[in-house]
């Protein structure tokens, strides 16, 4: 008895909150960003995004164009689509999406970040979103998904299929170190045919490329060479105040060398680091 006395309070506290109904919605006029929590079917204004410029964003010229001219056609209320960003990591995927998003936030453009976990309540948001007078970019970053996970039907559905996806004021942005958000595997090859020539895959890879084949749009991203990657550094240590010296170069090669790659985060790490000791 005692047990189920402790127990009742923290029930009744349960089905309150089941019962409440949704908050507000942000004001938009006010807010650009904003965080969607299934938990809680609420969205948090993000009071402050990041804020990325285009022009700082070097050596992805054509993912650019392509990324702005879609969410162009979006903001102008014409036809776009749905995009999937993939590639290299650290060589600007999320940066652009947060950059096309603060160029247009004045036009009407909000932002709301959606995490793996508030993939099976997107018909949630997007019914929250429908009759809003704003322009929405639901933005998942760095997906993936292992084998039979269940955000993966959800997101399937929500592209393309379900009664219940996002209205015309509304696209999904993603981005992935994978073009088809998930692990394939050799063993999966096996069951590709070949037949008049034509190569027909298996079931298996059939239904990992049917996700990323809803996005509309596919933008990659690739690995930079070491002259673009000192290209990189050396402008953002401009920008920072601490223009590049005699020993720039030899210093911010070893600092790749001890990350482990070469790319746009890194060079944007090092001149921090350089402008920041100097």
């Amino acid at each position: 008895m005692t047990d189920l006395a402790a127990l009742l309070p923290r029930i009744e506290r349960l089905l309150d909150r089941l019962d409440t109904p949704p908050s507000a919605m942000p004001d938009w006029a006010k807010v650009r960003a904003a965080r969607w929590s299934a938990q809680t079917r609420t969205l948090k204004p993000i009071l402050h995004p990041q804020r990325v410029a285009l022009k700082d964003l070097l050596a992805i010229d054509e993912q650019k164009q392509r990324v702005d001219a879609n969410t162009r056609q979006f903001v102008a209320g014409r036809p776009a689509n749905n995009v999937l960003l993939t590639g290299a990591r650290g060589c600007g995927k999320s940066s652009l999406v947060k950059a096309v998003h603060a160029k247009y936030a004045a036009k009407g453009l909000r932002l709301i970040e959606v995490d793996k976990a508030g993939l099976p309540h997107l018909p949630d948001l997007f019914e929250r979103l429908a009759d809003a007078d704003w322009r929405f970019i639901v933005f998942i970053d760095d997906l993936t998904f292992a084998e039979h996970e269940a955000g993966y039907a959800s997101l399937k559905a929500a592209l393309d299929g379900s009664l219940a996806g996002p209205s015309d004021n509304v696209l999904i942005y993603a981005t992935s170190n994978r073009r088809h958000l998930m692990p394939e595997y050799m063993a999966e090859n096996l069951g590709t045919t070949y037949r008049g020539g034509e190569v027909q895959p298996g079931e298996a890879i059939e239904e990992k490329v049917s996700l990323s084949d809803r996005f509309g749009v596919w933008v990659a991203f690739y690995a930079m060479d070491q002259d673009t990657y000192l290209a990189v550094a050396r402008h953002w240590a401009t920008v920072l105040g601490t223009p590049p010296d005699a020993g720039f170069e030899r210093a911010a090669l070893q600092w790749a060398q001890g990350r482990g790659a070469r790319n746009g985060r890194v060079a944007w790490q090092f001149a921090r680091d350089w402008a920041g000791t100097r």
